[in-house]
């Protein structure tokens, strides 16, 4: 794994706290995400910057596990955005504008993708199937126009991480 420096830890975690989570979620968490969360639970990358499909993106922070009364808690999130999400997309982290990094689990459920998820278009699918007159599978079509896909493992996520070269 990429040597990443984070900054402004939380607690470490433990693997109990992680399963947890995966069981109210109902997903497996990849093995490399999960070693990386429990030692840097909650924190931020020193080089921030990520390539989202030629467009510039800064990673937030790790999202927290067990640790409802925070609004940065991971299953707190979910249960925010999942009316807006796609199907089999799970937040793990943010970004500073309110998007959100995630793992995709519609096409490899033991092995998700990374995706980048824009909120600024989102809408909920339910409104979608309302207003719009779309069926249920168009309106899940529709969630998917605001992923992104970012990188195959969380590895190479964290691989593609860069320092912020501004102004």
């Amino acid at each position: 794994m990429n040597e990443v420096k984070w900054k402004y830890l939380e607690r470490p975690v433990n693997e109990q706290e992680i399963r947890k989570v995966e069981k109210e979620l109902n997903v497996i968490f990849p093995a490399d995400y999960k070693q990386c969360v429990q030692i840097n639970h909650g924190a931020s990358p020193e080089h921030f910057v990520l390539d989202v499909e030629g467009t510039e993106r800064a990673f937030g922070s790790l999202l927290m596990i067990n640790t409802p009364e925070s609004a940065s808690d991971i299953v707190r999130t979910y249960e925010s955005y999942k009316d807006t999400l796609p199907k089999d997309i799970i937040p793990f982290a943010d970004d500073p504008g309110g998007n959100l990094i995630c793992f995709d689990y519609k096409e490899r459920k033991g092995n998700p993708i990374i995706v980048f998820w824009e909120h600024e278009e989102a809408c909920e699918k339910e409104i979608l199937m309302e207003e719009e007159n779309l069926t249920e599978e168009e309106a899940e079509q529709v969630a998917r126009e605001n992923v992104f896909y970012v990188a195959d493992t969380f590895a190479e996520l964290l691989q593609k991480l860069r320092k912020y070269e501004g102004n």
